[in-house]
């Protein structure tokens, strides 16, 4: 059976699920940084450990698709929650679609995005891909529905992808009416244009760690949002194997 392959940017993020499935580190291959391999059911399930940001998500996820066909690729890890998404901190949140929030053109009128240069990051099936790629939609509505199953609200949105985190309110609230967005993080945009470049499915789950605003970090707990993911995703894991 295809594996799954859950990925994320540090081992935090990843560690409570690499000891509850009993997964053991991988012998390191050209391009692979941390991965494990356990299994939960019947299903080999991966878990890599990529580096923060575009680049160390890209070469890590290039380096495993170019190995393994997974039947779904889960990316995971936290995220910021912007102003009026009704999300808090220790909420879990699911994309919808995944924006690359700094690529684009910055003119006299205002930001615009790849469009207005005109050359896509990738064209398949007849689409043009500039800034925006979808998740699938099956994986998030079984999110949805096993969060309402089991008394875990999850909210289902647009989430935004930087290379520069918003360490201000102003800056927060920009980015959520552009993109009409609940949230941002670093790595997850990367991980849905691979899985589209590869023709598989791709859930993202987060947990919010903060909320995007002026930074104070005393309102920030990164602990309890990648734990809460992680336990979340051990669930969604078993639902898999019901298949």
């Amino acid at each position: 059976m295809d594996p799954i392959i859950i990925a994320a940017a540090t081992s935090l993020e990843l560690s409570l699920l690499v000891r509850s499935i009993g997964a053991r580190e991988v012998r390191r291959k050209k391009g692979f940084r941390d991965t494990y391999r356990g299994t939960v059911g019947g299903t080999t399930v991966l878990l890599a450990v990529t580096g923060i940001g575009k680049a160390n998500t890209a070469s890590a996820l290039t380096a495993l698709l170019e190995r393994y066909t997974p039947r779904l690729l889960i990316d995971t890890g936290c995220a910021g929650a912007y102003g009026g998404s009704s999300l808090a901190v220790g909420d879990l949140a699911v994309a919808s679609t995944e924006v690359y929030g700094d690529e684009g053109v910055l003119t006299p009128s205002g930001w615009e995005s790849l469009e207005i240069i005109g050359i896509p990051q990738l064209e398949r099936g007849g689409s043009r891909f500039f800034n925006e790629f979808p998740l699938a939609l099956l994986p998030a509505e079984r999110v949805v529905q096993l969060g309402a199953a089991l008394g875990v609200p999850v909210r289902r949105g647009r989430f935004v992808t930087v290379s520069t985190c918003s360490g201000i309110t102003a800056r927060g609230d920009e980015l959520s009416r552009r993109f009409n967005a609940i949230c941002e993080n670093m790595e997850g945009a990367v991980a849905a244009h691979l899985a589209l470049r590869y023709g598989i499915d791709c859930l993202e789950l987060r947990g919010i760690s903060n909320m995007v605003e002026d930074r104070d970090l005393s309102g920030w707990n990164i602990p309890l949002a990648v734990e809460r993911a992680q336990r979340f995703i051990l669930k969604f894991l078993e639902t898999c194997n019901d298949d």
